[in-house]
């Protein structure tokens, strides 16, 4: 197995198939020390690679390709060219914007937004490569809110990586679902968990003790703190996501591998929000300017934070103060067509050795 370098980052991408300018998967050069980035090339052309995940032990990472006929696509990490293709299948679903492994590296699933379903693809144990679809799990209901709750529109798959069930999470029908992969079928592991109607869930940051968890709503613009026990998952508090004055569409958010602060990106203020986890409930410690327009995503890499700027074609580097966890751009953004996801690196084993696989 080769050494994978730790100073590429991955960027998803829209191309034209949504409405979006970019060529498929990009790598950019991080450098680890300043967190700065220089441009670099088009690793993969698939199109409309929206969100990016990587295989929890092997040096491959997966796209969503939020297509009309959905597809999710795998492709293997060998040094710094090209990605190899690892797989493409389609999810029988609709504009699929989301996938995540299982912490066993077993499955991939994949969240179809437009069409409110969970579909889930076994992966070679040996090269990770994806295989067709072995089950179509599909909502029913709808919110409150005509417009964009009309219907189910799942939005993230968050997996336990203690192996517990994961949670599907459903913007149209204000849910959060309990399953299990029990042999390449999911299986309902509790009832669903229903949150504030008209709220629209969007992403789930779990933090590092494995006792907490942290919901964005993008229909309402709050964030909700849950307690994990024995019993499921139970709300604690919410809080607005931003402070700012405007119209807010919260996107992505992430907890620090330490577990001090939350980090929380805003589309339409265009803001970066960071909260204090020292306490019974998140506290707003900052809000800043992402550094372009419509930040789709956030990832963190060691005291570094970078931003995909999806309508700014750019990403933005910040160095994060580890005492106050604020953040500060390190760099004018590196220019990029239309981000969506940054995918950031992360230490695994391979083989029984530990390696660096690059994101």
């Amino acid at each position: 197995m080769n050494r994978v370098t730790d100073e590429r980052l991955y960027l998803g991408c829209y191309t034209r198939e949504s409405g979006g300018t970019g060529e498929g998967i990009v790598a950019v050069t991080r450098d680890p020390a300043t967190g700065r980035l220089s441009p670099g090339p088009v690793v993969a052309r698939t199109p409309s690679p929206s969100f990016l995940t990587w295989h929890p032990t092997l040096p491959v990472l997966y796209a969503a390709n939020e297509l009309a006929e959905g597809e999710v696509s795998g492709w293997a990490v060998d040094g710094a060219g090209p990605l190899q293709p690892r797989g493409r299948a389609g999810t029988g679903g609709t504009e699929p914007c989301h996938v995540a492994v299982t912490a066993d590296g077993g499955h991939l699933l994949a969240a179809n937004y437009a069409s409110g379903s969970i579909s889930v693809h076994p992966l070679d144990p040996e090269t990770g490569a994806v295989g067709a679809r072995s089950d179509l799990v599909v909502h029913d209901g709808h919110g409150p809110d005509r417009d964009r709750q009309a219907g189910p529109h799942l939005h993230m798959i968050s997996i336990d990586p203690a192996g517990g069930p994961l949670v599907a999470v459903d913007l149209g029908t204000d849910g959060l679902y309990p399953y299990r992969v029990v042999d390449d079928r999911l299986v309902p592991a509790g009832d669903p968990l229903r949150v504030t109607a008209g709220a629209g869930p969007r992403h789930i940051a779990r933090h590092p003790d494995g006792h907490r968890a942290y919901l964005v709503d993008e229909l309402d613009a709050m964030v909700t703190s849950f307690e994990i026990g024995a019993e499921g998952w139970r709300e604690r508090n919410r809080l607005e996501a931003s402070t700012r004055p405007g119209e807010k569409f919260p996107s992505e958010i992430a907890c620090r591998a330490d577990g001090r602060y939350l980090y929380l990106a805003t589309r339409g203020v265009d803001t970066l929000s960071v909260f204090a986890l020292d306490g019974a409930a998140p506290r707003l410690v900052t809000e800043v300017d992402c550094g372009g327009r419509w930040p789709r995503h956030l990832a963190l890499a060691g005291d570094h934070l970078y931003v995909a700027n999806q309508l700014g074609n750019s990403v933005s580097a910040f160095a994060v103060d580890p005492r106050t966890g604020v953040p500060t751009m390190v760099a004018d953004p590196v220019a990029v067509a239309s981000p969506t996801c940054v995918l950031a690196p992360r230490e695994t084993v391979i083989s029984g050795s530990a390696e660096k696989v690059a994101a």
